[in-house]
């Protein structure tokens, strides 16, 4: 016969006990704050009190035998967290002890109490995703054979990971369910109505709970984007406030499950809060919670309590049910601060990254261990090309990483490595984002970003069409997905998918940009013009679209006109205070002249971008442009200041410095070594590394130079073929110019009779190009010698040979 099962048990230690049945830890009865993950950690150390747990069985209990770079780090977020609840620092180590390089030890002694009238939960493990479910019925159960009982009772009853619930000053009153909902579709979030008189509320407490109930991974709010381009077709303005009304028509409109909304109010100094889900087609009503704060500085407290109830009564499975604690994805007790995040989101989405800063900057002000508002705004300054100032507060968010829950923890870890060039990093952790949080498309977004700049632009189509298809109304899909069918020369696709964003009335710099590269390709002039007509007077967008005319006219060799439109993104992009931007069309200004023989202005436009802001990516781009510029001992002394400073970027050090160095041993005169260091980037010569769009396709159009150098010109002449092959990649750049002039140059080695053709090319390209532009004054020259009869082919190839090493 069948032992009965184990009932739950409460495990004491020192002034603390854990609750196996509940999932939470209290001391002196007093709840402590442990989000699920840690909370997994705890119990499997104390049920193995006394032994060494090992990070490799540690990883096991919390991914199964999923592989993630961040593994590591995630488990010492959940010891930090463990040290944190149970105030043991390491240096103390009264209950968790270190066991170098191997694992954790728990050292306290635990006393065991049953609770008898306490069910016991069923889990069930599930052995492929390394993840636990929990059946919907009982009678739904498999059936388990007698000899894995009891160590099935044993691990649900220590892995189960429901919410905790904190005490504090706030308390829990009333809560009324109906039928759990079904996690089919998604859930509109209505404003919270505030009737307690104090505009602090106002906006805070939707944002908050939104934030809440994004951290489910079956629960799924209808998207912003969505939100907003349905509001248009209702004729309503995309900051239309959200009344039950308007959100019950939008949730019928978008096929929504249910309406979630909020109410506040005040009775004497105490806060009322309560929160209802109802049915969007007859209005029934399917869960309400409610909570009350004695004050105001716990009124996000005792949301969180209510909201982390209501995503369990919504149908949500209990492993991931949160701790009720601050808003967990937007980890700040300041409501103040909460509040300047929600106008940066909004301003964001209908004004710009640009308008939005002067916000999340105000937030993070209030409250500098504001995590995610430092994410936010390291993606805006990335998204306007300040690199620099977005790692700063990139690394600040990761900094406080051991502070926040486990979604925001892989937000900011995945962006931080990013930014940092740590690529593959950042790739195990947007998996893992995926993973643990499969109905979110912001990972399949991101996964894109970085199989673009590692040139596997039919991986990065892929994940960013899925991020398209789940957020339809968000311009960003539109965005990187048409930079993606330009890489692969799609661009009538492109063309087509950006103005589909178009007729959504959706918009952005970003948006206008692509679709002046894509009128570039397209040879459609009219169409450039009005894009760069639409950037007039706005911050940050201006001065891209003005740097973008630039790029064009130096494409034609009008070097004159590319300055005058130089000096004017410029001007723009310093008054609006983007300098690093502003430095960067500088470097890749210099970069252009150096490869057009004018190096006396790109050492002036070098001089001037490291004057204005000597960031990293100016750096690097800086030393390229001095290496082909011939000042070698400049370029090695920066490539070496870049390398200490930088070691741990994998695309610096994979792609910026060996193209660096290649270019350094081309000036001197060391073709094959300049090879050799080339090599290795093959795989992915053709992507575009942080910061994207900037100086593309070096490694093939350095190669070539080599092979010219070295007389082979067949080999030559295939790698300055990759680039003419992908003119969705090259766009307006320098490199894109001049690939048919190397062509002829390489023809010309290779005795093919396509040299003539080749310059052909080139000089009807630039037929209104300045006449002073140094190299277009020796490709006319060589042209002459091709058709002359006094000038041999061979006498032809060593003066080649001879331009070559000085270019």
């Amino acid at each position: 016969m069948d032992s009965p099962a184990q009932p739950p048990v409460v495990i004491r230690f020192g002034s603390f006990e854990l609750d196996l049945a509940a999932c939470e830890l209290r001391e002196n009865g007093a709840l402590r704050k442990l989000p699920a993950q840690p909370f997994r950690v705890l119990a499997l150390l104390i049920e193995r009190a006394g032994d060494l747990v090992t990070r490799q069985e540690i990883r096991r209990c919390l991914w199964g035998e999923r592989k993630y770079v961040d593994v590591d780090d995630g488990i010492n977020f959940c010891v930090n967290q463990i040290r944190s609840a149970l105030r043991d620092p390491a240096e103390l180590s009264r209950f968790v002890k270190t066991v170098p390089r191997r694992g954790y030890r728990f050292a306290a002694t635990i006393t065991r109490r049953a609770l008898p009238n306490a069910p016991a939960p069923f889990i069930a493990a599930d052995s492929e995703a390394g993840t636990l479910t929990t059946p919907a019925h009982p009678a739904a159960r498999p059936p388990v054979p007698k000899t894995a009982r009891a160590m099935i009772s044993r691990i649900g009853a220590i892995l189960l990971p429901i919410l905790i619930v904190i005490a504090l000053s706030l308390a829990p009153v009333n809560s009324q369910r109906k039928q759990p909902l079904a996690p089919r579709g998604s859930l509109v979030v209505a404003d919270f109505i505030n009737t307690t008189g104090d505009a602090m509320f106002d906006d805070t407490l939707t944002q908050a709970l939104i934030i809440e109930l994004r951290q489910s991974p079956t629960l799924e709010l209808l998207p912003e984007s969505t939100v907003r381009g349905t509001l248009r077709m209702m004729d309503l303005p995309a900051d239309q406030h959200m009344t039950p009304a308007v959100a019950r028509e939008l949730c019928l409109r978008a096929g929504s499950e249910a309406v979630l909304g909020g109410r506040i109010a005040s009775i004497g100094s105490h806060y009322l809060l309560s929160i209802s889900a109802t049915e969007c087609g007859g209005g029934d009503l399917v869960a309400s919670e409610q909570a009350e704060a004695a004050r105001k500085e716990d009124v996000l407290l005792a949301l969180s309590h209510a909201a982390s109830r209501l995503r369990s009564a919504l149908g949500e499975s209990l492993p991931s049910a949160p701790s009720p604690d601050v808003p967990p994805q937007v980890t700040t007790g300041s409501l103040e601060a909460l509040k300047n995040y929600t106008i940066s989101l909004r301003v964001a989405s209908t004004q710009g990254d640009a308008p939005s800063i002067p916000f999340l900057k105000r937030a993070i002000e209030l409250d500098p261990k504001f995590a995610l508002a430092n994410a936010t705004l390291a993606a805006r300054y990335s998204n306007l090309d300040q690199p620099s100032a977005a790692l700063q507060y990139a690394l600040k968010a990761y900094e406080l990483r051991d502070e926040v829950t486990e979604r925001e923890r892989l937000v900011i870890a995945a962006l931080y490595f990013r930014l940092s060039g740590e690529i593959e990093k950042s790739t195990q952790t947007l998996e893992m984002w995926k993973s643990e949080f499969p109905r979110e498309a912001r990972p399949h977004s991101s996964l894109g970003v970085n199989y673009y700049y590692m040139g596997q632009y039919e991986k990065a189509a892929a994940e960013w069409e899925e991020a398209l298809r789940r957020l339809p109304d968000d311009v960003a899909m539109y965005e990187n997905l048409a930079v993606v069918y330009a890489a692969l020369n799609r661009v009538d696709q492109a063309r087509s998918l950006l103005q589909a964003g178009m007729e959504r009335h959706l918009d952005s710099g970003t948006l206008r940009r692509m679709l002046y590269s894509v009128a570039f390709l397209r040879g459609d002039r009219a169409e450039m013009d009005r894009q760069s007509e639409w950037a007039i007077g706005r911050p940050g967008d201006e001065g891209s679209l003005l740097a973008a005319q630039s790029d064009t006219e130096a494409y034609f060799g009008r070097v004159s006109a590319a300055r005058r439109f130089l000096a004017r993104a410029l001007d723009s992009a310093t008054r609006a205070e983007f300098r690093e931007a502003a430095a960067l069309y500088g470097v890749i200004a210099a970069l252009t002249d150096a490869e057009y023989g004018n190096e006396r202005a790109a050492l002036s436009e070098i001089k001037a971008a490291l004057a204005l802001a000597p960031g990293r990516n100016v750096k690097v781009l800086a030393a390229l442009a001095l290496a082909r510029a011939g000042e070698t001992k400049s370029a090695e002394a920066l490539a070496r200041e870049l390398e200490s400073d930088y070691s741990s970027n994998t695309v610096l050090m994979l792609y910026r410095m060996p193209t660096i160095k290649a270019a350094i041993e081309l000036r001197k005169g060391n073709p094959r070594r300049a090879l050799d260091i080339l090599a290795p980037m093959e795989p992915f010569e053709l992507g575009l590394p942080t910061p994207s769009g900037l100086a593309p396709l070096y490694a093939p159009y350095l190669r070539g130079q080599a092979y010219l150098m070295l007389h082979n010109g067949a080999a030559a002449a295939a790698e300055f073929q990759k680039i003419s092959d992908h003119p969705g990649i090259a766009l307006n750049s320098s490199l894109g110019a001049l690939a048919p002039l190397q062509r002829a140059r390489a023809a010309v080695l290779a005795n093919d009779s396509a040299a003539a053709s080749a310059y052909r090319d080139f000089l009807a390209l630039w037929k209104d190009a300045d006449s002073d532009v140094p190299v277009l004054i020796a490709a006319k020259a060589e042209f002459a010698r091709l058709h002359s009869q006094a000038a041999p082919i061979a006498s032809m190839r060593t003066r080649l040979s001879r331009v070559q090493s000085v270019q």
